[in-house]
C-alpha cells in the first residue's frame, strides 16, 4: 500500500480471521516500533506479544475495565502489550514523555501492521494491575496500551458493530476545527 492508503484506510478491528501472523511480518511490525522517536532516544518503551491461546482468554475475561468489554480479543492471534519503564525516559514540560513514546511506537506498529493486511484496536479500557498480574510485569513497568491484532474477518460481528456505533468511529474533526495558524484560533 501507498503510505497515504495506510493512512486513510487503517481501522479499528474487532473481528479477526483464524489465521496466525507470519514471523518476518511481525519482526517488520516490531521494528517499525523500535525505529520510533523517543525523548533523548531513550527507547522507553517494551512490548510483550501474547500469542498463548490461554494467556490471550485470560486477558479476555479479566482484563477489562468494565466488565468483559475486551472479551473480544479472545478470537485474536496474538495481543501485544504496550509498556513502558518511566525511568527510561523523561520529564518536560510536566508532562511525562515516556506515554508519548511509547505511544508514538505503538502506533508505528500498528500502521505497518495495517500495511501488511493485520488489523488491531487500541484498548485503554483495561485494568492494568489486573494485566500486570496475568503477564507477571514488574511495578516499575507501566501499561500504556494493548491490541489484538489479526486478520480482519470480511464479516463484522455484532459486537464490532455496535461498538463502531457507540464509539462513533467514522466521525473525524474537520481540519478547520483543529488547526491554527500562526495564533491559536480555535
Amino acid at each position: 500500500m501507498e503510505f497515504d492508503e495506510v493512512l486513510i484506510s487503517r481501522k479499528s478491528v474487532r473481528s479477526f480471521r483464524d489465521k496466525e501472523i507470519p514471523e518476518d511480518i511481525l519482526n517488520n511490525m516490531m521494528e517499525a516500533a523500535r525505529l520510533s522517536p523517543s525523548f533523548q532516544n531513550r527507547q522507553c518503551w517494551r512490548f510483550i506479544v501474547v500469542r498463548d491461546k490461554d494467556l490471550i482468554k485470560d486477558l479476555a475475561l479479566r482484563s477489562g475495565m468494565i466488565s468483559k468489554v475486551n472479551f473480544f480479543i479472545k478470537d485474536a492471534p496474538i495481543v501485544i502489550v504496550a509498556c513502558a519503564d518511566p525511568a527510561k525516559s523523561g520529564t518536560m514540560n510536566d508532562q511525562n514523555y515516556y506515554l508519548v513514546d511509547t505511544t508514538i511506537a505503538f502506533q508505528q506498529m500498528m500502521l505497518s501492521a495495517w500495511n501488511h493486511g493485520i488489523g488491531s484496536c487500541w484498548l485503554a479500557a483495561f485494568n492494568e494491575q489486573k494485566v500486570r498480574e496475568i503477564l507477571e510485569i514488574p511495578q516499575n513497568i507501566r501499561i500504556v496500551a494493548l491490541s489484538p491484532f489479526g486478520y480482519p474477518k470480511e464479516k463484522k460481528s455484532l459486537y464490532e458493530k455496535a461498538v463502531k456505533v457507540f464509539a462513533q468511529s467514522k466521525k473525524r474533526n474537520e481540519l478547520k476545527n483543529i488547526i491554527s495558524y500562526d495564533k491559536w484560533e480555535l
